[in-house]
């Protein structure tokens, strides 16, 4: 499997004291080269799930396998690196540093693995759209530019597995379906598995398997030995 959760569980501490249960999972799986869209509320765990994924935020207890490593016992230093060199995330936020050009943002998320490759980062801006727009800053890029830089440096280091947070919400509707079909074209080119979550049910659409996030997350309900909490 690319992705493979097991009796995940994750809470957050309150400031009373008590523990607000955000992620129950039994079972979730995403084969390598599939592509997925899951669906879920605003406040319902998806990006909270996608972190804990990613190696972002630590779980309370369970297992999470990318690659076939289990991330979810890693330490912070070696999620990092496995993050970096495994995983490529787009976030709803394209986080582009406004100082460096569209090359630049590439060749730096390039950098977190060691891997910096000017080559390569040239030739997935124009596999993007934007060979003609390697030198220029991100104010003088378009939403739509941004975005496609983003989904350029989350393919840089031949991930395994792409994370995509909500990454139509910034766009208007005229480029919402570009951004989906370059997201889910570039992925498929490259083999790279794909989970996406949005809200919207028209993005979704778009998707041969689409999983609703409430139907096998159950916070505050799920525990290993399926008994309540």
């Amino acid at each position: 499997m690319s992705l493979s959760l097991k009796n995940v569980r994750k809470s957050y501490l309150l400031p009373d004291g008590t523990r607000l249960p955000i992620l129950g999972i039994r079972s979730f799986e995403v084969n390598p080269g599939e592509q997925v869209a899951l669906v879920g509320s605003s406040g319902g765990g998806k990006t909270t799930l996608l972190n804990a994924i990613a190696g972002i935020t630590t779980i309370d207890e369970g297992e999470i396998r990318v690659d076939g490593i289990e991330i979810s016992r890693l330490p912070e230093p070696s999620r990092d690196r496995f993050r970096a060199e495994r995983i490529g995330i787009v976030f709803q936020t394209f986080h582009l540093l406004p100082a460096f050009s569209a090359l630049e943002n590439v060749l730096l998320g390039m950098s977190f693995s060691g891997k910096a490759n000017r080559a390569r980062a040239k030739e997935l801006l124009e596999r993007v759209g934007l060979g003609q727009r390697l030198d220029h800053r991100p104010a003088k890029l378009s939403v739509g530019e941004q975005q496609r830089v983003a989904v350029a440096r989350a393919l840089a280091n031949s991930p395994k597995l792409m994370l995509a947070d909500e990454p139509t919400a910034s766009v208007d509707t005229a480029n919402q379906s570009k951004i989906l079909e370059l997201i889910r074209t570039a992925c498929r080119e490259n083999g790279v598995s794909l989970l996406l979550v949005t809200h919207a049910p028209e993005v979704a659409a778009a998707f041969d398997r689409v999983e609703t996030l409430s139907q096998f997350n159950q916070p505050g309900q799920f525990s290993p030995q399926g008994v309540a909490s």
